[in-house]
């Protein structure tokens, strides 16, 4: 690596806060009459609109050098699972959010890290491991039933962009889960390995959205399913973060990475006169972070407009992609994104026939 490579891997993309070095993008810089030719591949998504951003930070860093030509583009690789297991075929990535309790908003903030990077440009999907409570499909506004080719596999359905696969697409809405946790995690495992992901491109991303807790479900995925990394949701409070510590202990147990905590409801910001307030405390999920060594995400609002538009299947970064909180999830989904990037390549190749991004 020369000297203008070495500089800019110092550069803080804007996008996602970490310097390129930290994300482990591939940097190739040509210097000819005093001015440079700089190539950039991350190994995360970035929408045309961050690329300028990224541009303008590349040129002030040279400075008198100066800006031939730049160019940036994206490959997303499949990233190392727990040991002893390769990633699934059709996906490249598997990411796990999970919380140790209930009522943190754990499925709104999976469903709407989903969208953003797909907002993003990559290829994603969803997938609701909650067997007992399923939300996604609402959350989605997805009914009917998916379609099998064969009787055998599912053909994932598909909303705003995004792939999706759940129990309650396969079960009537008020029909409850009265499942022993072998019955709950055997369905589980047949849901994500029938279901027919990303087609003949195969999924950048597959978020699953774990159920509270760590019980069954959490522990058939962490030790016979291969996740690329895990991402812990809480709210500020104490008794919150205290619950979040149990999943995040569960997940180093297992050997599943955990690429760092989201902190949602983190504040409100009062729609008449704009004054913000930490009606859930404030800090505890950056305490938390700084406490085990894992990154801090991002933090998101607590808006009434999270709540509504997921009750009716458009979640907020679809429906108000400029609001302030659709622009939280999208810089913290880049930011996950950016950290899992970083992590080592899977040992064992998935599929040839599957094109990188």
């Amino acid at each position: 690596m020369n000297e203008l490579e070495q500089r800019l891997g110092t550069i803080v993309d804007p996008a996602c806060g970490l310097r390129l070095a930290e994300t482990g993008a591939r940097m190739r810089v040509a210097s000819e009459a005093g001015r440079a030719a700089v190539a950039i591949t991350l190994g995360y998504p970035l929408s045309g609109e961050r690329t300028e951003a990224l541009r303008s930070a590349t040129a002030e860093m040279l400075g008198a050098t100066g800006l031939a030509s730049f160019e940036v583009t994206h490959r997303i690789v499949a990233h190392a699972p727990q040991p002893g297991l390769a990633p699934l075929p059709r996906v490249r990535n598997m990411i796990a959010i999970g919380s140790g309790k209930g009522g943190v908003g754990k499925s709104t903030t999976a469903v709407n890290l989903a969208l953003a990077l797909a907002a993003e440009g990559a290829r994603v999907g969803v997938l609701d491991a909650d067997i007992y409570g399923p939300s996604v499909p609402m959350m989605l506004g997805l009914s009917g039933r998916p379609d099998s080719p064969d009787g055998k596999s599912i053909e994932p359905m598909r909303a705003h962009g995004i792939e999706a696969m759940s129990i309650g697409l396969l079960v009537e809405l008020e029909t409850p889960m009265i499942w022993r946790g072998p019955m709950a995690t055997s369905a589980l495992t047949q849901l994500l390995e029938s279901t027919l992901w990303g087609g003949d491109m195969g999924l950048d991303y597959l978020i699953v959205d774990l159920p509270p807790g760590t019980g069954d479900i959490q522990l058939t995925l962490s030790q016979k399913i291969p996740v690329a990394g895990a991402v812990i949701v809480t709210t500020p409070q104490d008794i919150a973060t205290l619950d979040a510590r149990k999943a995040l202990k569960m997940f180093e147990k297992v050997h599943v990475p955990v690429l760092g905590l989201i902190e949602n409801m983190a504040q409100h910001v009062c729609s008449n006169c704009g004054h913000v307030e930490h009606l859930f405390g404030q800090g505890g999920g950056e305490r938390m972070a700084a406490q085990y060594g894992v990154p801090l995400l991002g933090s998101l609002p607590l808006e009434i407009g999270i709540r509504e538009q997921g009750d009716v299947g458009t979640p907020i970064v679809v429906s108000a992609p400029e609001s302030a909180a659709a622009q939280a999830y999208r810089q913290t989904a880049r930011r996950m994104a950016a950290t899992l990037a970083a992590r080592p390549r899977a040992a064992m190749p998935i599929a040839s026939s599957l094109v990188g991004g």
